[in-house]
């Protein structure tokens, strides 16, 4: 396949649409060159108050009954993979721990309760192994040894509690690396270190990472041969459209130049992070909204022949089954689960 022949002519139609005003009943044909979306992160709690005002309180009142149901709701969209967020958020957790005090939740064991569920659904999950303090001082949480000391602590006691669930796929160690030009020092010390602590607890876990700053990469023989030294199986690079880096349709050429320097590599798989959210206001001092399915189309279609995977930022919050019970009741997050439903019947036509 042309993959520039692929992408302009997928592009040249929604930007037709879009210039004729009939975005909104933009039809879709079956193309099966977009890949549709495998899998999202999912948590618990939003670590950003604001961001999260449209979920954080139903959340926090869900069941253990709504939370395995939620697990069937992103199930039933064909979703495979699951990234959980964060074990903990700045001095409590969000499981039952010797190590911190536990939220305030409704459901007793929320991590227990997804991981069942996802057992049953056949879901795999990557399960995060931070934020043990506030995740907003990133280099204190990479390179902070009492920090570190705890990260592994908490990774034993979550091993022990949750490893026998076949759910229990692998490892997302989520403090996000800015990638600007190439990958620092810091972060390979950090994964490295990360990774060899998941497979001494678990050896056949698999483990991930996401990092921001897509466009600011460097693409040369200094970022190949900093890749072959980090110690991961796969990266889901953010698109980063949703925090307004990016605009939908024009990620895919740094995924294209991705795609070689991986392959050059001979290691980490390429996996692709797609926001599909949008800030009510100004960006990152606003709740966090879901984008329209036409503009996560148009995602899709872009990033879609330079990578294995595509895992959303994400179901929770921003896509909502209409008359479950894991609803979170808002009109545009169920809205967006259906167009995306009927996008994917569309694919799934003979």
């Amino acid at each position: 396949m042309d993959r520039r022949k692929f992408i302009y002519t997928s592009g040249l139609a929604l930007a037709s649409a879009c210039m004729a005003g009939k975005l909104q009943a933009f039809e879709y044909k079956r193309n099966l060159d977009i890949k549709p979306i495998m899998g999202s992160w999912f948590e618990f709690k939003h670590h950003s108050e604001i961001e999260g005002t449209y979920w954080n309180p139903q959340f926090a009142s869900f069941t253990a009954d709504q939370w395995k149901t939620l697990i069937k709701d992103i199930s039933g969209l064909g979703m495979e993979y699951l990234v959980l967020l964060s074990v903990a958020d700045n001095g409590k957790t969000l499981y039952p721990s010797k190590l911190q005090p536990m939220y305030d939740l409704a459901c007793p064991d929320p991590l227990e309760a997804v991981l069942s569920a996802a057992d049953e659904c056949n879901v795999k999950f990557f399960i995060s192994n931070d934020f043990w303090a506030d995740y907003r001082d990133v280099n204190k949480m990479m390179t902070n040894k009492e920090v570190a000391i705890l990260r592994a602590k908490g990774m034993e006691e979550v091993a022990e509690k949750y490893g026998h669930h076949k759910s229990f796929y692998g490892w997302y160690f989520p403090n996000e690396s800015g990638l600007f030009r190439t990958i620092d020092e810091t972060t390979i010390t950090y994964v490295n270190d990360c990774s060899r602590m998941a497979h001494d607890l678990l050896p056949h876990t698999t483990t991930l990472i996401a990092p921001y700053g897509t466009k600011s990469i460097r693409l040369d023989d200094q970022y190949v041969r900093q890749l072959e030294r980090l110690d991961v199986d796969i990266v889901a690079y953010q698109d980063e459209v949703g925090v307004r880096k990016a605009k939908a349709g024009t990620a895919g050429k740094y995924y294209e130049a991705l795609y070689h320097a991986h392959a050059k590599a001979g290691r980490a798989r390429l996996w692709a992070d797609l926001e599909v959210f949008d800030f009510e206001g100004d960006v990152y001092n606003s709740p966090l909204i879901p984008s329209s399915f036409e503009r996560i189309h148009a995602q899709l279609a872009d990033i879609s022949p330079f990578v294995e995977n595509v895992l959303i930022y994400q179901y929770c919050g921003l896509m909502s089954k209409p008359g479950s019970i894991a609803s979170i009741g808002q009109p545009r997050a169920e809205k967006l689960y259906t167009d995306y439903s009927n996008w994917l019947a569309i694919q799934k036509r003979p």
